[in-house]
């Protein structure tokens, strides 16, 4: 991970500098000293450029005089009115938009005069998921496509205040790295066991409390959804329940759970091979909610949650679960799976209502990469949001517009419900295709007696296809940060109540 420091502010002797800038910014301090070291090489550059200081605009100038090797000028956009309720999130970007541009600098600082020491800790941070690279595997790469950079240095007069207003985000980022780390390995190395063990070894030593639960005892309890879909596989299913303990023993717990399809082919009713190496990463939701479990507890969140994860793989087999099977739920409910295929949702529906039935939590949370078709409605910019309560949704809305992981409310409704009905068990795990991510969704609401519950479908997001702002291509870590959010905007005790 890019280490951050937060220094005094000062020009430069050598290396690459980064400038964050407003619209309309006059320069000053850091960017002032440069503009006359360089004998106005900057300010002639972005003239050319016509630079306005829009958001995430960015012109690179190379080797401008004074030991420069780049100057990279990002702009943070309007800082006056409405706009500047958004500088949190617009530093973020911008930092995570220059860096992305300076990998291959052996020495870089930042300076942006104008940003308070919390919103320059904002900018590191945008930095340091922006520079996020999974290598395991390359064995071959040249030395001059690896990057170089391993340490950023942020210019400002008050580098205490930055470095304590960094603590949580650094805590957030550490998260968000495990999750990407765990969604991009392959399926060969990262099976459901594999998956458990690793979630073991980061969370125990963070004061995380792991349980996994293995084949037998899974039988033993009756997840009878979550082990017809592992059935067909030769790599055994494992459940991990996380617990963190943060907040007074008599204080309900938040519940975040999530599907962990470590490979999915679809099955009997199998996927199309182009395309198909893709469901690797059909495990997103677990690994988000292992890196929000790990964040929490690095940042000791004065809150007590439970993280629960259904660890299975989805193949198919001489022992695979067939098209017209009825298996018997955790709850009791029979289900007959029409479509293999849709077998994220059997996963979750013993999760839910085990997780209801041993911690009854204030409210559940499922994360997962369940539906082609809510990337059909939404695309790859949000995740799809499912509520049976408006006050849960509300926030969730809320934390996702201030981190950037946003999500869209979608409908529930009884009317749904016709689509679901099998004529010889309780219920089908498919609707056909109108409406498939509501239905889906629906499939889920059966499993939660009515305790707040949110379902975020993160198909679309959970995997950039390009690189962005503060997301390289590749996993996304989509839903750490913003649950971390919700957790810690609406849910954590405040020192004065113990």
């Amino acid at each position: 991970m890019l280490e951050i420091e937060f220094i005094e502010p000062r020009l430069p002797a050598r290396g690459a500098l980064i400038l964050l800038v407003g619209e309309g910014e006059k320069p000053s301090g850091v960017w002032q000293a440069a503009e006359e070291a360089t004998a106005g090489a900057i300010g002639r550059a972005l003239a050319a450029a016509e630079f306005k200081g829009s958001k995430n605009q960015i012109c690179t100038i190379l080797a401008p005089g004074a030991g420069l090797t780049r100057v990279a000028v990002v702009g943070l956009g309007s800082r006056e009115g409405d706009a500047a309720k958004a500088t949190m999130l617009a530093a973020e970007e911008a930092g995570g938009t220059a860096i992305g541009a300076l990998l291959r600098e052996e020495a870089v600082a930042l300076a942006a005069p104008s940003l308070s020491p919390a919103e320059l800790a904002a900018a590191a941070f945008g930095a340091v998921l922006r520079s996020y690279r999974f290598d395991r595997y390359r064995t071959r790469e040249k030395e001059e496509e690896k990057p170089r950079l391993a340490r950023l240095s942020v210019l400002t007069d008050k580098p205490q205040a930055a470095e304590a207003a960094y603590a949580p985000l650094r805590a957030e980022a550490e998260g968000v790295y495990l999750t990407r780390d765990l969604v991009s390995e392959p399926a060969n190395v990262l099976t459901p066991a594999e998956l458990a063990q690793r979630a073991e070894q980061a969370l125990s030593t963070l004061g995380v409390t792991v349980d996994v639960m293995g084949p037998e005892r899974l039988r033993e309890l009756g997840f009878g959804a979550l082990l017809g879909v592992a059935q067909g596989s030769a790599n055994e299913p494992r459940v991990v329940v996380m617990r963190w303990s943060g907040a007074g023993p008599t204080t309900q717990p938040v519940a975040f759970l999530g599907k962990g399809v470590t490979f999915d082919s679809g099955g009997i009713s199998i996927k199309p091979a182009s395309g198909m190496e893709d469901m690797k990463w059909d495990m997103a939701g677990a690994g988000t909610v292992i890196g929000l479990m790990a964040t929490l507890a690095r940042r000791k969140a004065r809150v007590n949650a439970v993280g629960l994860v259904g660890l299975v793989e989805n193949m198919p087999s001489g022992t695979a679960q067939r098209p017209g099977d009825v298996v018997k739920s955790y709850s009791g409910q029979t289900i007959e799976v029409i479509n293999t295929d849709a077998e994220g949702r059997l996963v979750l529906a013993d999760l839910l209502w085990y997780c209801q039935e041993q911690f009854n939590p204030q409210w559940m949370v499922d994360l997962a990469t369940l539906t082609g078709a809510i990337i059909i409605s939404l695309g790859h910019e949000q995740a799809g949001l499912f509520s049976n309560n408006d006050e849960l949704a509300e926030r969730l809305i809320a934390a996702g517009k201030k981190t950037g992981e946003r999500v869209w409310r979608m409908p529930l409704g009884e009317e749904y419900n016709q689509q679901l009905k099998s004529d010889i068990a309780d219920m089908k795990n498919v609707g056909g295709r109108p409406a498939g991510a509501v239905t889906a969704a629906q499939f889920l609401q059966r499993f939660t007696n009515d305790k707040p519950w949110a379902h975020l479908d993160i198909a679309g997001v959970a995997w950039n296809t390009k690189d962005s702002a503060v997301v390289p291509k590749g996993a996304s870590g989509f839903g750490v940060r913003l649950l971390d959010q919700l957790v810690a905007g609406y849910y954590e005790e405040r020192p004065e109540q113990g």
